[in-house]
């Protein structure tokens, strides 16, 4: 496809940084400052779907900085992360305003703004055309997001804020230098489908340590393990940034980066002849299953919700390591797959708190009852993440299944396996006590067979039954709508997956990366 200059991925990094200051302008008048980022959500999705819409791929050249171009360009992988975080942006503002004035919470205008500043970062880093672009909006994504880690502003929220940022700026440190050593090597920071031909062909040791330093870098926000401490620490902040974290900008910024730097620096080919692949590819079973095992023992709701997501990533991460056709194609619509669902499970969780005040599984039990659209999109999601059929999370798992066992080590399909059954054995307890459990009851079917209760006693609080209410009371439509529609779409991409964008950007992609 060839390049056309265009001012549209521009236009997709500038109209959530304008909204920046707009939205502080406009911090004594509450409902200016929301319409302000919802327009500006809707402008941002409206001008990355007309980039999705070109028939060739859109570069913006923004000059040099040492010789090395700095530009934006919208390839296929970048239109797919871009119209992910600009659709899922403009849901999440839409929850963001009922959440925060359900809880009458403080800063709001700060964390509007930051939000904006975030995706602003975001589609930086979808649009990025080579490794430095990349890094510098990389690093401002960090920068942007620290504000809603530590919105709350207690000293739990303080003491997270420093651990992300240790760790997020710590493997930015790493990328930077991996950064280096690959344009000294190559003499080109560019991203070229199926990888730097130059990088086959220089010192073995040297392209080893360049791969291993951006696949550490990027592995931070990836969340592989051990560098995943971050993550269920930082949901400290409000539940909507929980969502933002995991679905959408940081955690889905880390692995498209680390896809970038498989398929578009390293190449599969290079990846696996510098003997690369095989490692990363057990990093990211070994997390599948570790982040797995250790979910089951949370039990606070979005502390079990952030290890899924460390496991999930690495079902992405796996796919990529493995780099044929089908797995590559499976870890792109598991981006997408796993963005739907886990939005959609955040916002439940954050719904329960808004409404009953409870966030621990413990407490739980018969919720359904009073929360029953809530609860129904909660369980629709879950088994998304589960794999079970109907749901898109299905549809991305199944072409990561057939992906391994085309590899050269089918036996990591066993991975997909095992993670998928610890993904049934957190949220099936979770999904059944909240519909047929009792609550204030230690029965059984009241209660998550693995995870502890968080009283210290060991016991459980004697609690009143759930007020029942009709669908049309159940809670403010601002918060229940996000969380049915993204639910409703994880079904739609699952029942007529081809229907969507992204199916045939995730196609283009390895198009562009295996011919």
């Amino acid at each position: 496809m060839t390049d056309t200059v265009s001012a549209l991925p521009l236009a997709a990094v500038a109209l959530p940084t304008l909204a920046v200051p707009l939205i502080y302008a406009a911090r004594s008048r509450p409902f200016f400052r929301e319409a302000v980022t919802l327009a500006t959500a809707t402008a941002t999705l409206v001008t990355v779907w007309l980039a999705v819409q070109s028939p060739t791929t859109l570069v913006t050249p923004l000059g040099s900085f040492a010789g090395i171009p700095f530009a934006l360009r919208a390839d296929a992988a970048a239109l797919l992360f871009a119209l992910l975080a600009a659709l899922l942006w403009l849901v999440t503002s839409v929850y963001s305003i009922g959440y925060l004035y359900a809880l009458d919470e403080h800063a709001q205008t700060r964390y509007f703004a930051a939000f904006a500043a975030s995706i602003a970062a975001t589609m930086g880093v979808a649009f990025a055309a080579n490794l430095l672009t990349l890094f510098v909006f990389y690093e401002l994504l960090t920068l942007a997001t620290y504000p809603l880690v530590v919105h709350a502003g207690t000293t739990k929220a303080r003491a997270a804020g420093r651990q992300y940022i240790a760790y997020t700026l710590g493997g930015g440190v790493a990328a930077l230098g991996g950064i280096v050593l690959v344009g000294v090597l190559t003499g080109t920071v560019t991203f070229t489908a199926g990888g730097i031909d130059a990088l086959g062909a220089v010192d073995t040791m040297l392209a080893r340590v360049a791969f291993v330093l951006l696949v550490v870098g990027f592995g931070v926000k990836t969340a592989l393990v051990p560098l995943h401490g971050w993550l269920p620490t930082a949901m400290v902040a409000p539940t909507p940034v929980s969502g933002l974290l995991h679905a959408v900008a940081v955690v889905k910024s880390g692995v498209f980066a680390l896809g970038r730097t498989v398929l578009y620096v390293f190449g599969p080919e290079t990846t696996w002849d510098l003997g690369l692949a095989l490692p990363l590819a057990a990093a990211a079973a070994a997390t599948m299953v570790v982040a797995g095992v250790v979910g089951l023992r949370q039990d606070n709701l979005k502390r079990g919700l952030a290890y899924s997501t460390v496991s999930h990533l690495a079902y992405i991460a796996l796919g990529l390591a493995l780099a044929t056709p089908v797995a590559v194609f499976g870890a792109f619509i598991h981006v997408v797959a796993h963005a739907f669902m886990k939005i959609s499970l955040f916002f439940a969780a954050g719904l329960i708190y808004v409404e009953t005040g409870e966030k621990y599984v413990s407490d739980l039990a018969g919720v359904g009852r009073r929360l029953p659209m809530t609860m129904t999109a909660f369980a629709i999601a879950a088994a998304g993440l589960i794999g079970f059929p109907l749901v898109a999370g299905f549809v991305s798992k199944f072409h990561l299944v057939v992906g391994a066992a085309a590899s050269p080590h089918p036996a990591l399909v066993v991975a997909y396996l095992v993670a998928g059954v610890l993904k049934l054995l957190y949220f099936w307890p979770v999904v059944y006590t909240a519909f047929f459990g009792r609550r204030g009851s230690d029965t059984s079917e009241s209660r998550h067979p693995f995870a502890p209760p968080h009283a210290t006693d060991g016991g459980y609080v004697e609690q009143t039954t759930w007020e029942r209410r009709s669908l049309t009371r159940e809670a403010s439509p601002l918060l229940l709508a996000p969380v049915v529609a993204t639910a409703g779409l994880a079904v739609l991409m699952g029942l007529a997956p081809t229907a969507f964008p992204f199916w045939s950007l995730a196609e283009a992609v390895v198009v562009e990366v295996f011919g």
